[in-house]
């Protein structure tokens, strides 16, 4: 299962995600408040995930400095989030925001 549900020809389906590389949940941040914008949370995952499976990794770092990272308020995960956005590898930021994978892990 990706973010959208849903698998393309030329996807990779992850069954073993690198466990070094942070969890972002679809739905919310794992510490995310009553009330918190879902929407537009979830529009902006979706957009990181066709940015970098276009391999925009400069639209992807724009939209995690510029929308996400203020979606989240644990100072540990949004550092982790960073190290792997800043790194800019393509199979991470996968991983973060596009990769097919199993949604059973957990924060």
């Amino acid at each position: 299962m990706n973010h959208v549900r849903d698998l393309s020809p030329g996807q990779v389906l992850w069954l073993t995600p690198n466990p070094d590389t942070p969890w972002i949940s679809f739905y919310a941040p794992s510490d995310a408040p009553a009330g918190f914008p879902q929407i537009p949370y979830q529009d902006a995952i979706t957009a990181a995930g066709a940015a970098v499976d276009a391999g925009d990794i400069d639209t992807v770092r724009s939209i995690w400095n510029n929308t996400l990272a203020g979606m989240f308020t644990d100072e540990e995960t949004i550092r982790a989030i960073q190290q792997v956005v800043d790194a800019g590898d393509p199979d991470a930021l996968r991983q973060l925001f596009s990769c097919p994978r199993a949604s059973t892990r957990s924060g």
